[in-house]
């Protein structure tokens, strides 16, 4: 059990719900749930939680501690917004999935193994090493480094041929960079004129033109061309 865990129980003793409300995003509304079970009707995975989300608040406030936070449940979320849009209450069910299981990543309590946060664990290192996700170097770490093994990766090769045709995949960006070797120029490809010429005129429209930003770098004829500064 780790200290961060330990010291959580030690504060909130006697209210697990106390705890949530104070550390979990958006844990406050977890109280307004009125059991009508319409979030787990709605989630398009509802058959395969362990404990639905009107469950969860249930236990939540019943103090079932343990049993939530280690519970797989909440790593089920796909983020599909089914149940933030039929809740009658309008609770922010999504954004309390979540983070009830980023809370127990961080108490070091999360389900061992659990596919779901072993995948957002290998995306989130891979992208902190270069700003942007190395869709090669994702893809070999899933499925070598954690033991999906070559039968799995196998099974997914006609993505991998689709995502190399529709250059999405470059097999040099295992040897350095999002686009390794291949010729700059197809950056621009990347971002059409159309679509960045776009984007600058939405920024003006809401006054935000001082904060558009582009996800990647673009060749400076094109961004001039874009009226967008590159």
């Amino acid at each position: 059990m780790s200290d961060m865990n330990t010291a959580m129980i030690d504060q909130y003793r006697n209210s697990f719900l106390s705890e949530v409300e104070a550390n979990v995003e958006e844990g406050e509304w977890v109280k307004m749930c009125m059991q009508c079970g319409v979030c787990a009707g709605s989630c398009p995975l509802g058959d395969a939680w362990e404990h639905t989300p009107q469950k969860i608040f249930m236990m939540i406030r019943a103090g079932k501690r343990d049993e939530v936070l280690q519970s797989d449940s909440m790593w089920m979320c796909t983020s599909c917004y089914n149940c933030i849009v039929r809740c009658p209450r309008e609770l922010p069910i999504t954004h309390i999935m979540h983070g009830l299981a980023h809370y127990a990543k961080r108490l070091g309590i999360a389900p061992k193994g659990q596919p779901t946060a072993k995948f957002a664990q290998l995306f989130w290192d891979n992208l902190m090493k270069k700003g942007r996700v190395n869709e090669l170097k994702l893809g070999v770490d899933l499925y070598f480094k954690v033991g999906e093994g070559m039968k799995t990766a196998l099974k997914n090769k006609d993505i991998g041929l689709a995502m190399w045709k529709a250059k999405r995949l470059n097999p040099m960006e295992f040897f350095g960079g999002q686009y390794g070797m291949w010729d700059a120029g197809l950056l621009a490809t990347d971002i059409s004129e159309k679509a960045l010429a776009l984007a600058a005129e939405n920024a003006e429209r809401l006054g935000v033109s001082d904060r558009l930003t582009l996800a990647m770098r673009v060749p400076q004829t094109d961004a001039r061309k874009s009226g967008v500064e590159a």
